[in-house]
């Protein structure tokens, strides 16, 4: 009975070598977590044990130190949870976040398995939106343009935050002269300009609808004590529109348009450019137009700040990932947009996930069901832009089970050969 426990102990030694091995190989494998074996005696009704078998491999599931690539498509996870993906059909999990993108926009690891979460509620419009929730799907990031978006369509309109210089003269003017439409502007019929004079004025860009830029002027003409009024021209060509506007004694600006500038909220007036300054191919301008914090001091007369909400259409150059796991799409109109958000699960016992190969995991009835969510919330982790996680291996500590465990098998292999001499000894027996 001597050779059978001895050869258990060898045969456990060789399954604990090869766990060994094993994580030393993938000291380097990102995202790898190590394995380590566990050991249990075994009798049968017996007063002397009958050896030793493997009861199990464990998954050391730590994490990893966190490493930067500087790569914009390597990712890693700070804190719990697994990376879904999809291969042929079959659902895995990972902490390996080395990805690349195919010519139709799915984004894989190096086996081809590819990254699942949440998409866009209209995947031919990139600024629908990401829809979170729900059964995850293969992530896809369209290729489509940013379409153009007209200054004052979302609603923000145009916010400026100037200075008028108290100290102005009224009559201390310039003047400039522009074209009545764009008819006569086009046609360079003179007969159809107007001269304006003004004190002070300021230029910006506006979108239309097609996502052309236009040059917007604002002509301030200061008319009385704390009394100004702005007369707008787009390309060179009057409107008809003028806002009045004042300021109190202590220099704020106290009504725009013949509306309090100091109400909650404030009605503030729209700026409009229509066929007459833009032509018939394009729907007309019409934002708000938004002077909060303007001021009237003795100073120079300067803007401070200025936004519009409008902007070009624009190819997509690249993409990026954000905390939360948003895949933020960078256009070439510097407008940056969600187009999808990475889903992470987790697992009441992690350690009852079995490796499938290909840096993934699967479930598993010990590993208990997935529960899904995103970076950030609840106990998963948050993700972390051009880093990797490495393999958790501590390869000094492995390499100290190494001599363990080959002094194990020895030890093993030196009590079959006790036995035999022992069996010999018997042998010559007369």
């Amino acid at each position: 009975m001597g050779f059978s426990q001895a050869l258990s102990g060898v045969n456990a030694a060789a399954q604990q070598l090869d766990v060994i091995g094993n994580n030393i190989s993938n000291s380097q494998t990102k995202g790898f977590k190590s394995g380590s074996v566990q050991f249990s005696d075994v009798f049968a009704n017996s007063a002397v044990g009958l050896g030793t078998r493997v009861s199990g491999v464990l998954q050391d599931f730590s994490t990893g130190s966190l490493e930067a690539t500087g790569r914009n498509l390597d990712i890693a996870i700070s804190g719990d949870g697994f990376l879904r993906f999809q291969q042929e059909g079959e659902v895995g999990y990972s902490r390996n976040g080395q990805l690349t993108m195919t010519a139709d926009g799915f984004l894989e690891n190096a086996q081809g398995a590819r990254l699942m979460g949440y998409g866009l509620a209209d995947a031919a419009n990139v600024n629908s939106g990401v829809v979170v929730g729900g059964q995850p799907q293969v992530l896809n990031i369209p290729a489509a343009d940013m379409p153009a978006s007209a200054t004052g369509a979302t609603g923000t309109g145009i916010n400026i935050q100037l200075n008028l210089d108290a100290s102005t003269v009224a009559d201390d003017t310039s003047t400039t002269v522009l074209y009545d439409n764009l008819a006569a502007k086009t046609a360079e019929d003179t007969t159809q300009q107007t001269s304006i004079a003004y004190n002070y004025s300021t230029s910006f860009t506006v979108y239309d609808s097609q996502g052309a830029q236009h040059n917007a002027t604002l002509y301030f003409q200061k008319t009385g004590d704390n009394a100004w009024s702005a007369r707008t021209a787009l390309d060179g060509v009057l409107t008809d529109q003028e806002f009045p506007a004042t300021f109190d004694s202590a220099g704020k600006l106290a009504t725009i348009n013949g509306q309090d500038a100091t109400a909650n909220p404030v009605n503030w007036p729209t700026l409009s450019f229509g066929a007459n300054e833009l032509g018939n191919g394009v729907d007309p301008i019409n934002a708000t137009f938004n002077m909060a914090g303007s001021t009237q001091f003795s100073d120079d007369s300067t803007v401070k700040s200025l936004a519009q909400d409008g902007y070009s259409s624009g190819a997509l150059v690249g993409i990026s990932f954000a905390d939360d796991g948003s895949v933020v799409g960078s256009y070439a109109n510097e407008k940056t947009v969600s187009l999808g958000q990475i889903a992470l699960a987790t697992f009441r016992n992690p350690e009852g996930l079995t490796p499938s190969g290909g840096n993934l995991f699967a479930a598993t009835a010990d590993s208990g069901n997935e529960l899904l969510g995103t970076a950030g919330t609840g106990t998963l982790g948050s993700i972390e832009s051009e880093t990797l996680e490495a393999s958790n291996v501590d390869l000094t500590q492995e390499l100290v089970n190494l001599i363990i465990a080959q002094r194990n098998y020895q030890a093993n292999t030196n009590s079959i050969r006790t036995q035999s001499e022992v069996m010999d000894q018997v042998a010559q027996l007369r």
